[in-house]
């Protein structure tokens, strides 16, 4: 515990809009403030994504709070993330509290729910207190959203229960950043607008005078000052919250191994591929709905929070014809998680875990049937890979987690992908060797595990450095223009406390 654990200073970022650069920007001062010696952790009340991670202790927390957990050097537990929403439909969200499923609810049942809510996330912020000099948080979407006032625990709401300050960012890259920011804080309550101690300005390229002037205006019409300027950098690779990340999905396309990953309506954990984005002998395609999937060698199957609604996306789009297509002409199909669980014989959802109560037929690739259940499996698991792609392959050893409910059953005499150090087995690979699924995520993320599933799709590659490293390379490199940026002794007045800069 801290020294100084008893007077824990919190500072919160907010946003004037979603992807305006809340999450890289908390990470950022996660890595800064641990740079400077002063003990720190993320947290954010509420998290709408469907990209996860499984803490040590099994539970659930958004996948963006996990990278800051890494940038202040720590952890991931469920405290840093309380509640995570995790959408099913255009109505409806899984609610996960403390890390653990509490129930499927509709919008407006969820809304009642929000005091039960804010208890957990009030909680989860008192114990953090408890252990660390700063809080960093993180809100969501924009405090100016009018419909989401009413017990708002992700903003504002928030910020006044815990008294703390409040830093807005806006994105300059989109346009309109002064209206943005000006705009938000008209919105606000008078108690809400002195809460706000400042600006960042996000992913400006150019002529820093010619901002100037901007700035000055700005800072005459709200007096409030803009407490840093950050360049758009166009080479950060940081796992994205949500939304996939056109800028980085693609490598050069004089690369050997093409890779091409359908994105389902409700694709889930899309950070999967992060290690695929920056592989140097990786081309990789998201296919959007719409579009036919690419001549490749590697077709990929993402996780999806609805299954069987997503499965019947993939044969609105055509998808399986491409894929039956592209398995006739020797390429290679792999499925991860929910993907994994469509390439089977049948999905059945006898309760109604996922919407209605049905079983969809399945691709047909592997010898699996999977039925859903009320258990959410959450572990974080070790193994290694049952692949033939070379002799050494099935001593390769593999780090994963598992997030998913449902139970998949391999016929007789099916060939597993994956055996854990428990002696369990995970996943299914077709009797031809063209077919693999895995209930893992992390799939990519050792070295070694990668190397081999690319040689299995057909790559001749490297083993390039673990995905651990190179985020700590990438923090590395924020932070180095975070403390370029931003206006360090300000920042320490507004948060309350005394650091000495590296």
């Amino acid at each position: 515990m801290s020294n100084a654990a008893l007077s824990a200073k919190t500072i919160m970022v907010q946003g004037t809009t979603s992807d305006a650069g809340k999450s890289i920007f908390v990470a950022a001062l996660c890595r800064c403030l641990k740079q400077q010696g002063i003990n720190n952790a993320p947290f954010k009340p509420q998290n709408m994504a469907l990209n996860s991670v499984v803490t040590e202790d099994g539970g659930e927390i958004g996948r963006a709070q996990a990278v800051q957990a890494q940038a202040a050097g720590l952890a991931p537990t469920v405290d840093m993330n309380p509640v995570l929403l995790k959408p099913s439909s255009d109505t409806g969200a899984q609610i996960i509290i403390h890390g653990k499923v509490v129930s499927d609810m509709q919008a407006k049942a969820y809304h009642d729910y929000k005091t039960v809510a804010m208890n957990a996330v009030l909680e989860s912020h008192k114990r953090l207190e408890q252990s660390y000099d700063v809080i960093v948080v993180e809100g969501a979407g924009s405090p100016a959203e009018i419909n989401l006032r009413d017990r708002d625990i992700a903003n504002m709401g928030f910020a006044e229960a815990v008294d703390c300050p409040v830093i807005i960012i806006a994105d300059i890259d989109r346009g309109g950043v002064f209206a943005q920011l000006v705009g938000t804080l008209d919105l606000l309550s008078p108690s809400e607008q002195n809460r706000v101690k400042g600006f960042v300005i996000n992913k400006f390229r150019g002529d820093i005078s010619l901002l100037q002037p901007g700035i000055d205006w700005l800072e005459e019409r709200t007096k409030k000052p803009v407490l840093g300027v950050l360049p758009y950098l166009m080479d950060l690779q940081l796992a994205a919250e949500d939304a996939i990340n056109a800028e980085q999905a693609v490598n050069p396309k004089d690369q050997r191994l093409v890779i091409a990953v359908p994105v389902f309506s409700r694709i889930s954990n899309h950070t999967d591929f992060d290690m695929l984005r920056i592989h140097p002998q990786v081309e990789l395609h998201f296919v959007r709905q719409g579009d036919s999937i690419p001549g490749c060698d590697l077709i990929i199957l993402p996780g999806s929070k609805n299954v069987r609604s997503d499965l019947q996306l993939l044969r609105d789009s055509n998808w399986d014809a491409d894929i039956n297509k592209h398995l006739r002409y020797g390429g290679k199909v792999l499925g991860i998680c929910g993907g994994y669980q469509m390439l089977g014989q049948t999905v059945c959802d006898p309760t109604g875990i996922e919407g209605s109560i049905g079983t969809s037929q399945g691709l047909g690739l592997l010898p699996v049937t999977t039925e859903l259940t009320e258990t959410k499996q959450l572990t974080q698991d070790t193994g290694h890979l049952l692949l033939s792609s070379t002799p050494k392959s099935k001593n390769t050893p593999i780090t994963g987690y598992q997030i998913h409910v449902g139970k998949t059953q391999l016929a007789v005499n099916a060939h597993a992908m994956i055996q854990l150090n428990d002696g369990t087995f995970d996943g299914c690979i077709s009797d031809d060797n063209q077919v693999a699924g895995s209930y893992f995520h992390g799939l990519f993320d050792t070295p070694e595990a990668l190397s081999e599933i690319l040689l299995w799709a057909g790559a001749k590659v490297d083993v390039i450095e673990t995905y651990q490293s190179h985020q700590e390379k990438q923090l590395d490199y924020l932070a180095n223009a975070c403390h370029k940026h931003v206006n360090w002794h300000a920042l320490h007045n507004i948060i309350g406390i005394e650091a000495t800069l590296p």
